[in-house]
This record gives structure tokens, C-alpha cells and sequence, in this order.
């Protein structure tokens, strides 16, 4: 199963959390991609005696029944979650797959219960700058259309974002701001793609407030490629040799500094955050993707980015803000760090202190969408797997005597939490599968929990 070098370089590129090695080392070399495992690693067996106490006793009294993962009804279940949220400005949730539609609309459903009781604002998606730009201009203004939105932009590595759930939260998002003055904003954190929505803004506020500089910010854009796909426009950038890149990254970040000097405004403060993002994306790209050593600082980067991009919206808008992406990026402790040194969770705690809280998402059984591994054109597929072997965290949770329940981990007795600090091999599915389970501590990675008991494949569009 071969794969060619612009492929695996685009893999990089991935919305996963897991897709760095998931898609770009072992599609490289399909015999060295490892079966789904559940076998307990030696750090599982050299802390099991750290506690033997049956930890779902205590998980029962402290869960509360999730009474639905459906956006329409009534919310009243959410409260105690609402609560356990506390003062945070950034609830961060993550996702088990990348693609499983109860995910998705049980994050539709907090975000309507957060928006209702908690005053946020804000829906931060693991998506490129450009295409929250997009989407928010429709989300505020009704500009645009948010299906043919998410056709163009929600490409490649981000197709995984191009369902129904999504374009449903959207237009719930639009339907609510229509009725009131306090209006939801739709963001994108990442740095897969700069669209002509950013470079544009940038170039408006440069002619409006210093039309001697425009000559040269187009010039120093010159090089970024011209298409408004996302797909294509990174095939492009990509197939530039790796100098060329670099030499990019050096003119965005010239542009950036260049847009920075002009006079203090709210509006430069956008400008300049809109120069940043496409000097963000320059950056990723001017690293070597095809290189294993160096493919891990680019992940890190990009975390980093993320999180930083989150920070900025939330500190210069004042929107609270639910960050949605995968339980890799969202955690507060790398499950595989030897290839994503340090994540998203860990910036923004570093960053936002308290303020930033997390809640990680797992599940029994269930299906979802992902690239067949063992396909060598890496085609999409619907999976369907069965429950965790017994030395996973996920047959534990699904003792608790509910459903779908969620859980405050830091109010736990010490004895379960004691357990709850074991690595064990946990579900951590990205875009690319067949994948092995990560080993993750449960109580170190998270604040809350939810647990599905099912889920099924979101509806691709």
C-alpha cells in the first residue's frame, strides 16, 4: 500500500488526532501498521496495584443520566453539566471517532445549553481560519451559502467535517441570531488551508488604511496558490519544493509584521490576527511533512496554533466558547506523544488557567466514518466494531447503570480516582482505521466525561 509523497504530505494535515501516524507512516508501509489492540501496556501493569477497588460503584453516584444526544427538546438533563462547568470561557469536547453523527449533535446540544444558561457565544471547530470566516459571515449576516461553503472548504483532510450534523448546528446558529441581539460566532482553529476570505480581509484593510502598502502585501502573497477549494489549493502548495515553502512562510510573516505597524484599531487588531493565520498556515507548510523527525514539531506547532487561535477569540471578543475537536487535541495529556508532543488542552491551560475546561467523549460499541487503512487508495468507509476488550477503559464506563451518562472526574472519591489515574487502552480514533487503541489515564486527561453507550456513522453530505 504505497502512497505518493503529496499524499502523505497532505495526511499531515489531517483534522485527526491520530492521522500523523495513522495515514502518513503506515499507509506508507502497510505491513507496518499494527492491528486494533487492546493489550495492556507494561505502564498498566506496573501501576494495577495503585488500586483494585472497583471504581463503578462511585462512577454511579456521581453520574447523571444523558436523557438524549438530539439537539431538538428540552435541556433540563444538561443542567448538572452546566454546572460543573463553572466559570470556564472555554469548554473544550472532544470526540472519540471523527466522524460519529452522536458526537457530533450531543455537541449541538451542550453548545444550546451553554449559549442558553452559561451567556457563550461562540463554536470553535477543529476547521481552517478561512472557513470559520466564511461560515461566520452566513451564521451573522446570512451572507453565503453554508452548503456550497462546506463543499469547497470542507476537503481533503477536513471532508470529515462535511455532514449533516454540522450543517444543522450552522443553521441552528443562523436561525437563533435572527431572534436575538446577542449573536453566536462560528470559528475555525486550524491551519490546513488559508481561502481567499483571509488574505482578502487583509488586503481591504491594508487599501482602506495604507494603499502605498498594498503593492507590496500582494506581492508577498503572490506565491500562496490561487485556487478556492481547499483540496486543491493544498495539492498546489504542497507540490512547491520545500525551499519554495519556506521562502513562503518568510513573506507571510514579513506581511504580518508589515500589517502590525500600521496604526493601533480595532480594525487592525482583525487585520493583523487575519495576517497571522496565513502566516500560520505558511509556517506548517515550510516544515519537512515527509520527514518522521520532523513531522512531530509540525504537530506540535499545530496544536499550539490552536490553541493560541482559540485564546485570541476569546480574550479580544469576549465570547465564551465551546471548542469542539478530538479527545487527542482537547486532553490535557498526550496519548501519543512521541508523535504529538504537546496538545491543544495543554496550551490552553497554560494559557486560559481555569478558565479552560475539557470533556472527553468515549463509547461502547458503535460505527463511523473513516479511510480504510487497508485500502490503498485509502477510500472512505463506514465501521462497525463491537464492545472493548475487557482491560479497556470503555468496559468499565459502560457498567454504570445508564445509557448515556456524564461525570465530573475531579469530584470522585480518591480510591476511584486512584484507578482512574491508570493508563489503560482506550478508543482513539482518528480519520485512518484500522488504528490501535492509545493508553490514556482518564482522571489527568480529563475534567468531565461522557459516555455513549452507542453511536452510529455521522451523514456524510
Amino acid at each position: 500500500m504505497k502512497r505518493n509523497s503529496l499524499l502523505l504530505a497532505a495526511a499531515a494535515l489531517s483534522t485527526s488526532a491520530a492521522l500523523a501516524t495513522a495515514a502518513v507512516l503506515p499507509l506508507a508501509n502497510a505491513t507496518a501498521a499494527p492491528a486494533p489492540t487492546s493489550a495492556p501496556s507494561a505502564a498498566v501493569s506496573s501501576q494495577a496495584t495503585v488500586s483494585t477497588q472497583d471504581p463503578v460503584p462511585a462512577l454511579t453516584r456521581a453520574a447523571h443520566p444523558l436523557l438524549s444526544t438530539k439537539p431538538a427538546g428540552q435541556l433540563r438533563d444538561l443542567r448538572p453539566l452546566v454546572r460543573m462547568v463553572g466559570d470556564a470561557r472555554v469548554v473544550g469536547i472532544g470526540e472519540a471517532t471523527h466522524n460519529s453523527s452522536e458526537f457530533f449533535s450531543v455537541k449541538h446540544r451542550i453548545f444550546q445549553a451553554l449559549v442558553e444558561q452559561k451567556g457563550f457565544t461562540a463554536f470553535a471547530l477543529e476547521g481552517a481560519w478561512s472557513t470559520g470566516l466564511s461560515l461566520d459571515r452566513y451564521v451573522v449576516d446570512g451572507i453565503g451559502d453554508p452548503r456550497a461553503i462546506m463543499s469547497r472548504e470542507f476537503q481533503g483532510s477536513y471532508e470529515f467535517w462535511n455532514v449533516q450534523e454540522y450543517l444543522d448546528l450552522i443553521e441552528w446558529m443562523r436561525s437563533y441570531n435572527q431572534t436575538h441581539t446577542r449573536k453566536l460566532r462560528f470559528v475555525g482553529d486550524d491551519l490546513g488551508y488559508v481561502g481567499p476570505e483571509t488574505t482578502n480581509r487583509v488586503t481591504s484593510y491594508v487599501r482602506a488604511t495604507k494603499p502605498a502598502l498594498l503593492p507590496e502585501i500582494t506581492r508577498l502573497y503572490s506565491g500562496l496558490p490561487a485556487q478556492a477549494e481547499a483540496a486543491p489549493w493544498s495539492e498546489a502548495y504542497l507540490s512547491k519544493p520545500l525551499a519554495e515553502r519556506q521562502n513562503l512562510e518568510a513573506a507571510a510573516r514579513r506581511a504580518e509584521v508589515l500589517v502590525k505597524g500600521l496604526p493601533a484599531s480595532s480594525e487592525r487588531t482583525w487585520a493583523v490576527q487575519n495576517a497571522r493565520a496565513v502566516w500560520q498556515v505558511a509556517k506548517f507548510y515550510s516544515f519537512d511533512l515527509q520527514d518522521p523527525k520532523v513531522l512531530p514539531q509540525a504537530m506540535r506547532f499545530r496544536d499550539e496554533v490552536m490553541a493560541a487561535n482559540v485564546a485570541w477569540w476569546t480574550k479580544t471578543t469576549g465570547d465564551k466558547v465551546l471548542l469542539s475537536a478530538h479527545n487527542g487535541h482537547i486532553t490535557y495529556k498526550s496519548g501519543m506523544p512521541s508523535q504529538y508532543p504537546k496538545v491543544q488542552g495543554e496550551f490552553l491551560r497554560e494559557q486560559l488557567g481555569k478558565r479552560y475546561l475539557n470533556v472527553g467523549l468515549s463509547f461502547d460499541h458503535g460505527s463511523f466514518n473513516a479511510r480504510n487503512i487497508e485500502d490503498p487508495a485509502g477510500a472512505m468507509k463506514a465501521f462497525t466494531i463491537g464492545s472493548a476488550a475487557p482491560g479497556n477503559n470503555e468496559p468499565t464506563l459502560d457498567k454504570v447503570p445508564y445509557r448515556d451518562y456524564f461525570v465530573d472526574l475531579r469530584k470522585l472519591p480518591r480510591a476511584t480516582k486512584a484507578w482512574l489515574e491508570v493508563e489503560r487502552p482506550t478508543r482513539h480514533i482518528g480519520t485512518a482505521y484500522p488504528f490501535p487503541d492509545s493508553q490514556i489515564a482518564l482522571a489527568p486527561s480529563y475534567d468531565l466525561l461522557i459516555h455513549l453507550n452507542k453511536v452510529t456513522a455521522a451523514h456524510l453530505r
